[in-house]
């Protein structure tokens, strides 16, 4: 028969079952602040926010974020889609992935949309690739019959087959934000704060923003996407983008997209100068969204400036030669 312990054994026992007890709460603490840290960036962390038009709470989400949720709405503008379109992808991309572009997943699914080799979406890199992985949720959700009238949960599990059809709802509200500030609908509601030079990746000066324009807008974005765009030679810090609204007479559910052109014109007939102000927007907001990635330091339309080094105060009214700008163009400077 073992002998009892001693009281003075119990009572060290028991403190240290206390003490690892109070270090396991500490790594379970910490385990949870760094992922809370993770998620919304941080004290302090650049933020992008999306303001309601209600004034209810804005929408905050990271720069990584907006910049594909930037390309995500990109890509459906180029192909002519309505806004309901871009409100279902956000929303599926929201719940998949939390807008982040991922390299792992459930099985072998990857990506913003979690979209998976094996079921034919691609290769992994093709669908680690942004662009890519949003033109084909477009495109399966454009042979959805009906898509822009069916309840979001419905028209995003017939795309991705989901296990969990439910959870895209509640996304939707945010989402539905996002879309009218990204489509220009909402002209200034989103602004970034960033710094400056930590959040600077790759900058290619106005090269790589026209680069990028076109492959996420098509070639219809710039007048010369291979050349020299208004306002400077290859190389120069400015880059002048017309806010000309592009037409597409073949896209996907078109009579919706006609009542949600004239609903962004703010009246039953749209009319060209409205049109022009929301391409504006949406290219401005877009430049924005991906300002740290390309070096971008200053934006400027319809009277209305963003700049890096000022960007905690949002947009501004415009000064100099960003005031100069003609009112149908954004104005886009580079850091070289």
């Amino acid at each position: 028969m073992s002998p009892q312990p001693t009281a003075p054994a119990r009572g060290t026992r028991s403190k240290r079952l206390l003490r690892v007890g109070a270090a396991f709460a500490v790594l379970v603490g910490l385990a949870v602040y760094l992922v809370v840290q993770y998620v919304t960036g941080g004290p302090g962390a650049p933020r992008c926010s999306v303001r309601s038009a209600d004034g209810g709470a804005p929408y905050e989400i990271s720069p990584e974020q907006a910049a594909n949720a930037a390309t995500i709405s990109a890509v459906g503008s180029a192909r002519g889609l309505p806004e309901r379109a871009v409100t279902i992808a956000l929303a599926t991309a929201m719940q998949e992935s939390g807008l982040r572009n991922i390299d792992f997943g459930d099985r072998d699914s990857v990506g913003l949309f979690q979209q998976r080799p094996s079921q034919d979406w691609g290769t992994v890199e093709q669908i680690m690739d942004p662009v890519y992985s949003a033109g084909e949720f477009y495109t399966h959700l454009a042979k959805v019959p009906g898509y822009s009238r069916l309840p979001l949960t419905v028209a995003a599990q017939k795309v991705q087959r989901s296990g969990y059809p439910q959870a895209y709802a509640k996304h939707e509200p945010n989402a539905a934000l996002l879309t009218g500030a990204l489509t220009g609908r909402d002209g200034a509601a989103m602004t970034c704060s960033v710094n400056r030079p930590a959040d600077r990746k790759q900058p290619g000066g106005t090269d790589g923003v026209r680069r990028k324009l076109v492959r996420e807008f098509g070639p219809d974005v710039l007048p010369h996407p291979d050349g020299a765009a208004p306002g400077g030679k290859d190389g120069d810090r400015v880059l002048t983008v017309p806010a000309r609204p592009v037409s597409h007479g073949d896209g996907a559910d078109s009579g919706t997209e006609a009542a949600e052109a004239g609903q962004a014109g703010g009246a039953a007939a749209g009319g060209s100068a409205a049109r022009t102000q929301r391409r504006g927007w949406e290219l401005a907001t877009w430049a924005m969204a991906h300002s740290g990635a390309l070096g971008i330091e200053q934006i400027s339309y319809a009277g209305k400036m963003w700049s890096a080094a000022d960007s905690g105060k949002g947009w501004q009214r415009a000064t100099g030669a960003a005031a100069r700008a003609s009112g149908t163009d954004v104005r886009i400077v580079t850091a070289k």
